[in-house]
């Protein structure tokens, strides 16, 4: 059994910043991915950001791009995205998920919420105009 736990979310203004947190624990991996998602009511759950494995590589959903940051401390088990310069738009639940092993084959998997194996409960984020 995989637990993920997503914390560091809340009120904001516009221009604030945040930094969440995914911590993971249970089932041992040999490699795993992380991936973070959105969504609000109504629509469906998008995209923000992902990290393999080693850090190596980070994706990012192009409305983040320059803003977010995804980061991780494999040794803690925790994936971090720091948000910087938040808009209204970013208000939403955020999702932590993971899947393993961390490849994921094909244009855009990461970006797939079928790619992922384990979701957390998710964590508000809301951010005033």
């Amino acid at each position: 059994q995989v637990q993920l736990v997503e914390s560091g979310g809340g009120l904001v203004q516009a221009g604030g910043s945040l930094r969440l947190s995914c911590a993971a624990s249970g089932r041992t991996f040999s490699s795993y991915a992380v991936g973070w998602f959105r969504q609000v009511p109504g629509k469906e759950r998008e995209f923000v950001s992902a990290i393999n494995w080693r850090g190596t590589n980070t994706y990012y959903t192009d409305s983040v791009k320059g803003r977010f940051t995804i980061s991780r401390v494999s040794a803690k088990n925790t994936v971090y995205l720091q948000m910087n310069s938040l808009k209204p738009e970013d208000t939403a639940v955020y999702y932590c998920a993971l899947r393993s092993p961390d490849y994921c084959p094909g244009y855009g998997c990461y970006e797939l919420n079928s790619s992922y194996d384990y979701w957390g409960q998710g964590t508000q984020v809301t951010v005033s105009s």
